[in-house]
């Protein structure tokens, strides 16, 4: 009896071909059903868009369209990043170094009051506020508000004004014969003790601002003064050396931050994320979304430690035909039944090939020998697929088993073969209210015959009557595939299953080779072929033969 096994929370995406047909979709996603049973988080995947048939078999058996994937790299929002914590603009410097400790980081993005990322503070930003030229701590203080002072001092605000006229500069007065004769201090913080006539006197002189130590109130016509003077007053929580060293991290972070950091977006690949980084210093990066919320920070040691997408793919194992960057992904496993070309990888990996018509049978044979049931929508789908890449038993690659698989398959799903494939290839005629591009693009592959640039499409229709009229279309938009591509030939396969043939047409330095392989007998041109079916197994090794002869 088969169990289901704890689901692993690393993704591993299932994918078949570039331009993906019914056979290498389906495949996808049985065989993701078939991993989940396993206890892997398996993801199906398409390359492209689905075709009139394969949107039609979804829908007719409840599956969601795969999840498109665009890179076998990973996006920086797919590698484990370090939590999101930021500090908003209006906190202070004091506040920032604090949180710095507190959570043990060297630096924040700050964020504004829609926590949008406006700018980022690191530590070596508070060091030249600390160490660097007295004047840097002037100019903040200048624009420092009482609220923040008195955070910052641990203080309670006794007296504030909105027409406080501050130049940044401090004062400590220790009183003398003199008195404060000998202390300019018009417009300046002042910090002073319990002494309320001086306080007083400070006031009436000119001081921006009062904060006292060893205090506990403040006398009423001092407070008068000050509303006088518009001199706001603070009691400091702290003594005389702790206020006048913590005031210097008043400022808001608003003002010593960076405006314009290095940050990255959440989509951005983690590997050009990295290139970025061995060019700059810092130990940490914001990582933030389309409406620039921190989703995360990105260190050095994620780009280091990091691995691309675990991928398996399904009918296919050309990279040319595969998703982007497939030779950068960590590749688990193949399944497939074409030709194994420029397949190479530096772990092994599981691989199976079997000289079969379809991937879908393979993956139906995997779920019989496990034991695994195949429920009766799958069945459906799979049987589906199975029909669709062997032309409903008339492709060259038919095998037995093949039909021994669609048979189990359609019993399961309670299916007349007969009756299903004629439903299947009037889904694929839909097909013929697409443009000729749409069409050719729809199932096409790239392949290196030799050094010939080739690709090589093959188009589902009713009939090849349906083509008459369209003849100077279908050639333009092969010519023009030619040149966009770059290529040597591309050659574009008509197939009727109720024609029982295909029909050609070529483009390119080479396409006097499309005519070797299947040469037209009649004046009109554009033969059918009869008895040409399979891409695979009789188009491209007949274009192969005559390229390199």
């Amino acid at each position: 009896m088969f169990t289901h096994t704890k689901i692993s929370q690393e993704p591993v995406y299932i994918t078949g071909h570039r331009h993906p047909d019914t056979d290498s979709v389906v495949s996808a996603i049985a065989y993701a059903l078939f991993k989940r049973m396993q206890g892997i988080k398996a993801i199906p995947c398409r390359l492209g868009a689905l075709s009139y048939e394969t949107s039609y078999l979804l829908k007719r058996f409840g599956y969601e369209e795969p999840l498109l994937l665009e890179d076998a790299r990973k996006q920086l929002k797919e590698i484990e990043l370090d939590p999101p914590v930021s500090i908003p603009y209006t906190a202070t410097v004091y506040e920032a170094v604090a949180r710095m400790h507190e959570q043990e980081r060297s630096s924040f993005a700050v964020t504004d009051d829609n926590d949008k990322v406006i700018g980022f503070v690191s530590r070596s930003d508070l060091a030249r506020l600390s160490l660097g030229d007295t004047a840097v701590g002037i100019e903040l203080l200048r624009h420092t508000g009482v609220q923040e002072i008195a955070r910052t001092v641990s203080g309670k605000i006794v007296y504030d004004d909105p027409a406080v006229h501050l130049n940044g500069k401090v004062s400590i007065i220790a009183l003398a014969d003199t008195g404060i004769d000998d202390y300019e201090i018009k417009d300046r913080i002042v910090i002073i003790g319990n002494d309320p006539k001086a306080q007083k006197a400070l006031i009436e002189k000119g001081a921006g601002m009062i904060i006292t130590v060893w205090s506990e109130k403040t006398e009423e016509d001092v407070i008068k003064a000050a509303a006088e003077h518009h001199c706001p007053i603070i009691i400091s929580g702290h003594g005389t050396m702790n206020t006048s060293r913590y005031i210097f991290f008043a400022p808001r972070v608003e003002l010593v931050m960076s405006r314009k950091p290095v940050m990255f977006r959440e989509d951005e690949l983690a590997e050009e994320a990295g290139e970025k980084i061995t060019r700059t210093r810092f130990r940490s990066y914001p990582v933030v979304d389309e409406d620039d919320h921190l989703v995360g920070y990105v260190t050095p040691a994620h780009i280091m430690e990091y691995r691309n997408k675990k991928v398996i793919l399904v009918d296919h194992n050309e990279f040319s035909q595969s998703v982007k960057a497939v030779e950068k992904a960590q590749i688990l496993e193949v399944v497939d039944h074409h030709r194994i070309n420029d397949f190479a990888t530096t772990q092994p990996v599981s691989f199976r090939n079997e000289i079969v018509g379809s991937t879908a049978t393979i993956i139906a044979t995997m779920y019989r020998e496990n034991n695994i049931p195949i429920p009766r929508e799958l069945a459906g789908l799979m049987l589906g697929a199975v029909l669709s890449d062997t032309l409903i038993f008339q492709s060259p690659t038919t095998t037995q088993k093949d039909i021994d698989t669609a048979n189990i398959l359609a019993a399961l799903a309670d299916l007349d073969i007969e009756t299903f494939g004629k439903e299947l290839f009037t889904a694929s005629a839909a097909n013929m209210r697409q443009s000729i591009r749409e069409m050719v693009v729809q199932d096409i592959k790239y392949y290196e015959i030799g050094r010939c640039r080739t690709m090589i499409s093959q188009c589902m229709v009713p009939s090849v009557r349906s083509l008459i009229g369209r003849e100077r279309e279908i050639q333009r938009t092969l010519e023009g595939l030619v040149e966009k591509k770059d290529l040597d030939l591309i050659v574009a396969a008509f197939t009727s299953v109720a024609d029982e043939g295909s029909v050609f047409f070529a483009a390119g330095e080479k396409k006097g080779k499309c005519l070797e392989a299947f040469p037209d007998t009649s004046e009109v041109g554009h033969d059918l072929q009869k008895g040409i079916f399979s891409r695979k197994s009789q188009i491209l090794p007949a274009l192969t033969r005559v390229i390199e002869r």
